[in-house]
């Protein structure tokens, strides 16, 4: 569900232009970062049902993908954001780290442990959206398409008031004329890579 995940970021961007995109992307994929080295290292696996297509995995990551596991990388996300910024971006931040787990939680088939490691073999969670793959898409091509014009937007109404603010040092005048293009340019750069990110995820590529 990576470009849902990217949406979100999107979404949240618009809403938070002060904190930096890359960051915000970074953190809607924190968990999925994290597992990599462990899928890599054989800690965690994903096994196909199917035929391995979109939704189509059983996903054991028992310690990135855990409830607790997320929220101890939530948290240091959280905290190193608050050194580099301030304390509203690191609540943003740690807050889009655990959405991740929310958004796998309603997915994921039921392959997500509450404790590190399934320690305890308790049930484990996931409700199973990715069994309806026409809905599970429906979703995440509402979160991209809200991420995207929501940014678009917003993007847009920055460069206007830059172009109506007189230049001075810091602004040419030129530079206030372009800001509108390039506002244009950043919003469809962003909703041609959510695009990509759902087709790439969709069709298994």
């Amino acid at each position: 569900m990576f470009a849902g995940h990217f949406g979100l970021a999107a979404i949240v961007k618009a809403k938070a232009p002060e904190v930096p995109l890359w960051a915000l992307m970074v953190s809607t994929q924190l968990l999925d970062i994290a597992f990599v080295p462990l899928l890599l290292s054989g800690a965690e696996t994903m096994e196909p049902i199917g035929h391995g297509g979109y939704g189509q995995n059983i996903i054991h990551a028992d310690y990135t993908h855990s409830l607790i596991g997320a929220l101890v990388l939530s948290l240091l996300a959280g905290l190193l954001a608050w050194l580099l910024w301030n304390k509203r971006s690191a609540v943003i931040i740690g807050s889009l780290s655990f959405s991740h787990w929310l958004f796998d939680l309603i997915f994921h088939h039921s392959d997500m442990p509450i404790l590190p490691g399934n320690i305890g073999d308790f049930p484990l969670l996931g409700l199973r959206l990715w069994e309806l793959p026409a809905l599970s898409a429906a979703v995440e091509i509402v979160l991209i398409a809200a991420g995207a014009l929501l940014y678009f937007r917003s993007v847009l109404a920055r460069s206007r008031r830059q172009a109506e603010t007189p230049a001075n040092g810091n602004l040419t005048l030129k530079q206030n004329r372009n800001s509108p293009v390039r506002a244009y340019w950043a919003g469809a750069i962003m909703t041609a890579l959510l695009i990509l990110s759902f087709a790439t995820d969709y069709f298994n590529l």
